[in-house]
């Protein structure tokens, strides 16, 4: 073969793309700089000990932020996850403690109940019925995802709320409480390697199963997958599962870490998940995404909110600037996108 026809069957080199570039890695240069400047503004924010407190506050967030990756992915939304947290997280406790008697009671004694594995499946189980039931409405009432699931938010409040009476099931003992309170090798807390053995698996499902296939295909053209013979339907209730089995684990570990379960418990979480997920690179129309990003995203949001705590900026102006950062990524995905089409 000439050396003529070799050039010719080459390949083209592929050029350096800076809106790709930006496009794939924002997330992760925006964190990196929020870093740098709140280690400088205040030294002791790069500190072990505050570190490791950012993860642990963002790791209930991110296991339901790694359900709601699913959710978006199918160009889908869940209002409900922070309503749904504090069911399952009042009747995981209920089951731990062997009953609603004597409620307020702090002693971490020895108490008659169920253990610790029985109220955490427990959890799982409500999150994932509670999950299930909204996927169902949504695909065979024909009810758009955000109607149901602002629906569900108020349902499963008021049922938190009638199951407590109002009020928290507060003191565990050392078992239950080890999945929020204890440190591994007297560093690294357990909500945190919980948080990251389950943004791994997703990953995994998501990047190498036919399922996360799927639920890219749904997610890029409905249409389309559902003439390709995918079960769309079926792969819609199911992101909905997994996101309410998330929000079970999430409401399990919550109260560990709290040592009270309350009916009031993930209040506003939903804002800090969906900002998690879209700021991680996760596309609201489908098709676009994935769990490392999720998982940069729900870094992001804990560097930020711990840098303004750390800098006495005031919780409500952290929200208004959460707020904002929300509309400007779902703004630059936008834009991203017309550049890559232009």
């Amino acid at each position: 073969m000439s050396e003529a026809s070799l050039t010719r069957t080459k390949a083209p080199a592929r050029q350096f793309s800076v809106i790709d570039f930006v496009g794939r890695f924002a997330p992760l240069i925006f964190l990196i700089a929020l870093v740098i400047v709140f280690g400088v503004q205040q030294p002791r924010f790069l500190s072990s000990l505050n570190l490791f407190n950012v993860m642990r506050q963002i790791s209930i967030t991110g296991l339901i932020s790694i359900g709601m990756t699913f959710v978006i992915l199918t160009s889908g939304i869940d209002l409900s996850v922070g309503s749904l947290l504090a069911l399952s997280g009042l009747i995981c406790a209920a089951v731990a403690k062997g009953g609603t008697e004597n409620t307020l009671s702090l002693s971490t004694a020895e108490e008659v109940g169920y253990g610790v594995t029985l109220a955490a499946l427990t959890a799982m189980a409500v999150g994932t019925a509670g999950g299930m039931v909204q996927g169902l409405a949504i695909t065979q009432l024909g009810v758009p995802p955000f109607v149901v699931t602002l629906g569900g938010l108020s349902i499963f409040r008021g049922m938190a709320l009638l199951f407590s009476n109002g009020g928290p099931i507060s003191g565990f003992n050392e078992q239950f409480r080890f999945w929020g309170q204890e440190k591994v090798m007297d560093q690294v807390p357990v909500p945190v390697i919980v948080f990251i053995v389950f943004a791994v698996l997703a990953h995994i499902v998501l990047r190498y199963t036919r399922y996360g296939r799927h639920v890219y295909a749904v997610g890029g053209n409905p249409e389309a997958a559902r003439l390709s013979g995918l079960n769309v339907n079926l792969i819609l209730v199911s992101v909905y599962t997994i996101v309410g089995f998330f929000s079970g684990l999430a409401g399990f570990v919550l109260a560990a870490r709290l040592n009270s379960a309350e009916a009031v418990a993930g209040q506003g979480y939903e804002l800090d998940v969906i900002a998690s997920v879209v700021i991680g690179g996760t596309s609201l129309f489908g098709g676009e995404g994935g769990i490392p990003g999720t998982v940069i995203g729900a870094m992001l949001i804990g560097v930020l909110k711990n840098g303004l705590v750390l800098m006495n900026v005031s919780s409500y102006t952290q929200q208004i600037v959460i707020g904002v950062i929300i509309v400007l990524a779902v703004a630059f995905d936008r834009f991203i996108k017309s550049k890559r089409r232009a």
